[in-house]
């Protein structure tokens, strides 16, 4: 399976501090908006901290991806609330 994280640059997927850090930015621009930033910055913090001393290789690079595909998540939402387009369906 190919990783989520190449529709990010490189310079951010292949350093997983400059990945923590945008999703600590993605945790403040969401709770200023949501006025919770506290709790998602809380939230961030723990889950990188819950995995800090992950060694096996493949689990690394599934957490990774997973922050990858949180931060894609937002930039789409983001996108489609300032375009008015759909960029993905959602099937009822």
């Amino acid at each position: 399976m190919p990783s989520l994280q190449t529709a990010l640059p490189p310079e951010l997927v292949n350093n997983t501090i400059r990945l923590y850090r945008e999703c600590l930015r993605r945790a403040k621009y969401i709770g200023s908006k949501n006025y919770n930033t506290e709790l998602l910055i809380d939230i961030v913090r723990q889950q990188f901290k819950r995995h800090k001393d992950e060694t096996d290789p493949e689990k690394i690079q599934k957490l990774k991806d997973d922050a990858a595909r949180g931060l894609i998540n937002h930039m789409l939402y983001e996108a489609e609330g300032s375009s008015g387009r759909k960029f993905s369906s959602k099937s009822s």
